[in-house]
């Protein structure tokens, strides 16, 4: 039944303004199907590849179209649903991902699917999903009857458009924040990669520096982790030592450089930040100390975040199988980096200094404009926008 709250908002239960789908297909062998995934924290539904029927574990799967609502029983409660985009008509689920069709007489799927994005409408699927700590599941009942604003169509419908506008706004700015850094990167590729350079083993420049930390159970241990596709060096989760099985760590310093053996043929290098100064690592991340009187730390980590770079790591790489691929550090000690000049490299630096702070700025706007669409959506679901 819909009711009227005490600031004036008209309200319905779920329930009365979905319908669930019961659009089930029997599967065959050798037919090809796309299957769907449902992103956590409304990051919005999209492909999970495509297998062929006989790959697909069951005899039947639901179908979902356009503009459906569908979400994920396991994950309801960390914000994993939303509409069916035009490019997942047919594709199929499991029983595992309901999926619902709106009274378009009296909600709007694009008013849904924003609702759904907002704090109050994922803490609502929080309280309505229950089990064990690994077994945690929405309730659909509980769903169905949980309370949702619902004005008029019309005033839907100025809602979904304010909301769109500003989104695409926030999303228009974050592209050219994405933008900038892209150009700042490529900037300081070409300072060192369109000169005259010396080539000259690895070896030469650095110094391979052992674990040297004896793991205390009792301790706490802040983690260093490298990012694939040269997004960097970065600080990461604070454990125990008797979390952790590893006997010996090593602490790294600022202006070291460090990889992963086993993604650093996959960009996944950098010279360690001042934010992770102290950080430890495991012996699986080689550290090597940076020799600054032949080669300055921005050097290597401008170099080793170029994408051309990538494919020579990995012909350097072993292993039999793609995944598993792992570049040894001697195999990186008898590396030959193009070394560049003094002077070029002096320069790389006074650019690095500056575009580094440019970016600093950058991910502080994209922080702010993260905060925002939560923001406009709070509003815009209370009557206040």
């Amino acid at each position: 039944m819909t009711v009227n709250t005490n600031n004036g908002l008209t309200t319905a239960p779920l329930g009365e303004v979905i319908v669930k789908s019961e659009d089930w297909i029997n599967l065959n062998p050798l037919e090809t199907y796309t299957e769907v995934s449902v992103r956590l924290w409304g990051r919005g539904v999209v492909t999970r590849g495509q297998r062929m029927g006989s790959e697909i574990g069951g005899s039947r799967r639901l179908r979902v179209r356009p503009r459906q609502f569908i979400l994920s029983r396991i994950d309801a409660r960390n914000g994993a649903f939303g509409l069916v985009p035009p490019e997942l008509d047919g594709a199929v689920v499991s029983n595992d991902f309901p999926t619902f069709s709106t009274n378009n007489e009296r909600l709007l799927p694009e008013f849904l699917g924003w609702l759904s994005r907002t704090r109050t409408f994922i803490e609502q699927c929080q309280s309505v999903s229950e089990g064990t700590t690994n077994r945690v599941r929405l309730d659909e009942g509980r769903f169905l009857q949980v309370e949702i604003p619902l004005p008029p169509l019309e005033e839907q419908q100025r809602i979904v458009a304010k909301v769109e506008h500003l989104a695409a706004k926030i999303d228009r700015a974050r592209v050219c924040i994405e933008d900038i850094a892209r150009k700042c990167d490529s900037l300081c590729r070409s300072i060192i990669m369109h000169g005259e350079t010396t080539p000259t083993p690895i070896s030469a420049l650095v110094h391979w520096r052992r674990p040297d930390i004896k793991v205390d159970p009792s301790a706490s241990y802040t983690f260093a982790g490298v990012y694939c596709f040269g997004r960097g060096v970065f600080r990461g989760e604070t454990r125990l030592g008797l979390d952790f099985a590893y006997k010996t760590l090593t602490q790294v310093r600022s202006g070291e450089f460090v990889y992963p053996k086993l993604m650093a043929w996959e960009g996944a290098l950098g010279a360690v930040p001042p934010d992770c100064d102290g950080c430890y690592v495991t012996p699986e991340f080689p550290v090597f100390q940076v020799r600054q009187d032949r080669v300055l730390p921005e050097v290597l980590d401008t170099y080793f975040k170029s994408p051309s770079v990538w494919q020579s790591l990995s012909g350097a790489s072993t292993g039999t199988n793609v995944r598993r691929r792992r570049l040894n550090p001697r195999a990186f000690l008898n590396y030959r980096f193009p070394l560049p000049a003094r002077e070029v490299q002096e320069k790389l630096r006074f650019v690095r200094n500056r575009t580094d702070r440019l970016k600093a700025l950058q991910q502080q706007t994209a922080a702010e404009l993260d905060a925002l669409l939560p923001s406009i959506l709070d509003k815009a679901f209370k009557g206040e926008l």
